[in-house]
């Protein structure tokens, strides 16, 4: 697959040399200045030194994409200069990873790629990502988290050989910095290991220079500019650490269980029915500002990979529907209840995609839903092909609800007001349930039901 890593610093190069060694083609985006301590092994030291090796592999500064390209042709690992990630648009990957490790979302967005990873804090799994990894060392370091956030930046760094704070170096003051050891140095407690600013920086420990920001790099003051490690390893200094290595190897879980799901499953949504309990249109009523369709759309778009198609006669709807990308498949026979709903989308998800091998079909009237579940939906789907995965709550099932193509002759057979809870009533054994939360599987029925979910969701 092609995967876009914002960020070339020494964690991003553990990702990118996790996933570059198992065949995908990595491109790199880094801003002019890196500044990046451990830049021995970092692919960002090739924007200011045009290439950079780390281990056995070759980064190569780009100018362009084309260039790019040019570089990923012979194997290597193109890096550009682009802050924003603009190139996105043109390189269209398959899989984005934000790799900044800025302890913050500087703008990555969950419809920036088919598949969106975040690595730290600052990313929410559902919100502006589909994934988050764990970075902060300890048991949790390297997991995927899927739904929520990373543990929160203490301030603290990790320990190593026994030190924490002691380890780092911190400019004394703001301007540019001239070092005095290199990387690889060994150097006592209380040694001038730089200047910056003119300001002499002491080293606050003793032990061998494991990273240092390259000579003129602009700093401002208290900002950290080097490492010290005290196990005295000078293999550490070029090779990619253990906490690279294990974030990488995340980031390849979430990579291989995505291409796993890639082009597989389409989404159905039903909006088709006539709300004879709710007393008229209720999938255009308000709920906090906005029609209750609209939240099942806006779902829709985090899942910019995956075909999706929208059953429905309500023309405000279907507009709704196209501008946000999603395909109408117009339902001119309502009275025929839930099941030519159903059979409607499914042909012609058939039709559009001949190769699908499973749909998730989802009703119009659970603003709770998150995209989170529906992740997780898909991500059980990977590993469980021939089951029926829906979301539910301690035990109880409930919308969406996943099919595997071998159920689809079973489900284009129903009839009448009957969905696909008779078909699951056939093959109780086959149906997984992804846990969510009870305001999630809240759908609306009665006019009533607009302000308890509202409440229950919003906590108004």
């Amino acid at each position: 697959m092609k995967i876009l890593i914002r960020g070339a610093g020494d964690l991003a190069t553990g990702i990118a040399a996790r996933l570059y060694r198992c065949g995908h083609e990595i491109l790199m985006t880094e801003i002019k200045e890196p500044l990046t301590v451990r830049r021995t092994v970092a692919f960002s030291r090739a924007v200011y030194e045009g290439h950079a090796r780390v281990e056995d592999m070759e980064a190569v500064l780009a100018g362009d994409l084309e260039e790019a390209r040019q570089i990923l042709t012979r194997g290597d690992i193109p890096v550009m200069v682009d802050e924003r990630a603009d190139v996105r648009e043109t390189f269209c990957p398959d899989v984005l990873i934000d790799a900044i490790i800025a302890k913050k979302n500087t703008g990555t967005k969950i419809t920036d790629a088919p598949f969106v990873i975040g690595a730290g804090p600052g990313f929410t799994a559902g919100k502006d990502c589909h994934c988050v990894i764990e970075t902060k060392r300890g048991h949790t370091l390297g997991r995927l988290i899927w739904e929520g956030t990373a543990i929160p930046n203490t301030g603290v760094p990790g320990n190593v050989g026994g030190y924490t704070i002691e380890r780092l170096l911190r400019a004394a003051e703001e301007g540019r910095i001239e070092p005095t050891v290199s990387i690889g140095s060994q150097v006592e407690k209380g040694q001038i290991v730089a200047y910056t600013g003119g300001v002499p920086v002491y080293a606050a420990m003793s032990g061998i220079v494991r990273g240092m920001l390259q000579e003129g790099a602009e700093v401002k003051k208290g900002m950290k500019i080097g490492d010290i490690d005290a196990r005295c390893e000078t293999a550490h200094c070029y090779t990619i650490s253990d906490k690279a290595l294990a974030i990488g190897g995340a980031a390849l879980e979430a990579v291989e269980l995505y291409g796993r799901i890639k082009g597989k499953y389409g989404l159905v949504i039903l909006a088709a029915g006539r709300g004879e309990r709710f007393g008229g249109d209720k999938l255009s009523s308000q709920i906090h500002g906005r029609p209750v369709y609209q939240y099942t759309l806006d779902l829709a778009r985090s899942f910019p990979g995956v075909e999706k198609m929208i059953v429905t006669g309500n023309e405000r709807i279907a507009q709704a529907a196209l501008e946000a990308g999603v395909t109408l498949v117009e339902n001119r026979e309502p009275d025929r209840g839930i099941s030519w709903s159903l059979k409607l989308g499914l042909k012609a998800m058939r039709e559009k995609k001949p190769e699908v091998e499973g749909i998730l079909f989802c009703v119009c009237d659970q603003p709770g839903l998150r995209a989170a579940t529906i992740q997780k939906i898909w991500n059980r789907a990977a590993v469980k092909r021939e089951k029926i995965i829906c979301a539910g709550h301690e035990g109880r099932s409930g919308n969406p609800v996943l099919w595997p193509g071998k159920y689809f002759p079973e489900l284009m057979e129903l009839e009448g007001d009957v969905g696909g809870r008779a078909v699951m009533a056939r093959h109780p054994d086959q149906v997984e349930i992804v846990e969510s939360r009870d305001t999630e599987l809240r759908d609306i029925d009665r006019k009533e039901d607009l302000e308890e979910i509202w409440e229950r969701r919003w906590g108004i």
